[in-house]
């Protein structure tokens, strides 16, 4: 499966998440990643979906390279989740904290497409 892609578009409502979970849900099932794995790259991609604008349509984009799942997410509102990228997370729970906590990378691009980058490590036995 490396480098293929999934491409997910859905409405921007907080409903509409779940289908994203599912699509994830399967790629991850069919990797054989690890719970932790999924637990992390779901509350990367929740975190992301919860800062997108309610009105519209947002993409998720999955692509499983060599060393790892890239979700490529937009477009989102740059000005506003750049700030918080770049913002010190002191004492609060900001997008920048949970990134930086459960995904191994991140980028946002001027067009408001936010990459996750997460490793993962090949299974031993299969």
């Amino acid at each position: 499966m490396t480098g293929d892609e999934i491409t997910l578009t859905i409405p921007r409502e907080e409903p509409f998440h779940e289908v994203a979970h599912l699509v994830l849900g399967g790629v991850a099932a069919r990797l054989n990643l690890t719970f932790e794995i999924l637990d992390d790259l779901e509350t990367a991609l929740d975190a992301v979906l919860e800062r997108a604008v309610k009105n519209g349509h947002i993409t998720v984009r999955l692509r499983l390279d060599e060393d790892g799942i890239r979700a490529t997410v937009g477009p989102l509102a740059v000005e506003s989740v750049r700030a918080e990228l770049e913002r010190d997370a002191e004492d609060r729970v900001t997008l920048r904290r949970v990134l930086d906590t459960v995904v191994d990378g991140y980028e946002l691009n001027s067009d408001g497409w936010l990459e996750l980058r997460k490793l993962i490590e090949p299974r031993k036995g299969g």
